[in-house]
């Protein structure tokens, strides 16, 4: 969405910065435009839409790139947002490493990262963040003060009545009250932090199956199960930022967890989450190790909808695992009345369309209305890739507004 215009409204100036930013926004949709493209698609006439073009190229924000081809006379300029005029960075943090991106304004990325953070030392956390950040900007050939905007991702939500982390407990050196000023006073760009689920619903919702819809949860399993909830086209925190954390959830089937907290699980973590796919697997005689979780689960998933769909103890695998997914997803529904929700992670995604179709069949018994149950649409590092949107969003709006 466009950023807003500081000036009167109605002024030349304010409308001007409007069809700036119109025209700006189709570059990023469409491509490369002509002239008279551009004129067409915001309704603007051949002189204006020119003086626009020549306000944009003149202030950075677009680029001539090259010309139309293979149509009737003359062939005609094609203008394109100028990918190096603004640059914004993502990171991915987990208990094991931290993942960055960098990406230019039209959106693709130019430089990534990668930095193992192996063990449970909770020292250096501001170190790893830089550094990773660093790597990614080494790769994309800039300098770390050419990134306008950098989104954290993380599991579990910073408090906002408090600055610190929270329903992560796994996450070590991540709970300092003075973290987020120390990550203040190292980075030269503006920052934000995110809960990492809610980042892949953003994803969803800009690039992936989500698309269209103001209404939806997100579903999420990998190493933990949570959700994320889209309200009126925006994402709903709750008041501590803790709402989607449905792993805490009690559910029937299993014990009730007390001290939730410091468990770090809860009734559907224990119910639906990867650990509990081995475990079935091997209750219906499957020779199965337990972990590592994520790759065991995702394996077993992947091969009950593929390769063993014929054997009736994969399908029973299937059969079990949906239930108890759609368990969780009756008391989100009966709460939300959501009008889509996404299948996210790892996991789920393994279980492809047979688990889609199973855990819709399933939750279609167990709830009072019916959601349109679809899988993910945004494959690779989701995380990473709704960080960036995030980060992209606020870079736009402040690179993009021509009133100043």
């Amino acid at each position: 969405m466009a950023g807003t215009t500081p000036g009167t409204p109605g002024t030349p100036r304010v409308l001007r910065a409007m069809n700036d930013r119109a025209a700006l926004d189709l570059l990023l949709e469409h491509g490369p435009l002509s002239r008279t493209r551009i004129g067409k698609l915001t309704g603007l006439s051949k002189p204006t839409a020119s003086q626009l073009l020549a306000r944009l190229e003149a202030a950075g924000l677009v680029v001539a790139t090259g010309t139309t081809e293979g149509r009737p006379g003359p062939n005609a300029q094609l203008y394109a947002v100028n990918a190096r005029a603004a640059y914004a960075a993502g990171l991915d943090v987990t208990t094991h490493r931290i993942r960055a991106a960098v990406a230019d304004v039209t959106g693709a990325i130019v430089g990534e990262s990668e930095l193992p953070t192996p063990g449970r030392s909770a020292a250096g956390v501001v170190g790893q963040v830089t550094e990773a950040l660093d790597g990614a900007v080494r790769a994309a050939g800039i300098a770390r003060e050419d990134v306008r905007r950098l989104v954290i991702g993380t599991p579990g939500a910073f408090d906002p009545a408090t600055g610190r982390l929270r329903y992560a407990s796994h996450l070590p050196g991540w709970h300092s009250p003075t973290l987020l000023e120390e990550l203040a006073a190292a980075l030269p760009m503006p920052f934000e932090y995110e809960n990492d689920v809610n980042l892949v619903a953003l994803a969803e919702q800009r690039l992936g199956a989500a698309r269209g819809h103001s209404d939806f949860a997100l579903l999420w399993n990998e190493e933990g199960i949570g959700a994320a909830l889209v309200l009126g086209g925006r994402l709903h925190r709750g008041f501590t930022g803790g709402a989607g954390e449905v792993g805490f959830m009690p559910v029937p089937g299993t014990p009730l967890v007390r001290r939730v907290a410091r468990a770090n699980s809860g009734g559907y973590q224990e119910l639906a989450g990867v650990q509990s796919v081995p475990r079935i697997a091997r209750a219906l005689g499957i020779d199965t190790p337990e972990q590592p979780y994520v790759p065991v689960a995702s394996g077993l998933l992947a091969h009950a909808a593929g390769e063993g769909a014929g054997d009736p103890r994969y399908t029973a695998l299937l059969d079990q695992y949906a239930e108890r997914v759609a368990i969780g997803l009756s008391s989100v529904v009966a709460v939300l009345d959501p009008e889509l929700i996404v299948l996210s992670g790892e996991v789920l995604v393994a279980g492809g369309e047979p688990l889609r179709a199973r855990t819709q069949s399933a939750l279609a018994d167990l709830a009072a209305s019916r959601p349109r149950l679809v899988l993910a649409a945004v494959p690779r590092r989701p995380v990473l890739r709704g960080a960036l949107e995030s980060a992209l969003a606020a870079t736009r709006d402040e690179v993009f507004d021509t009133s100043r």
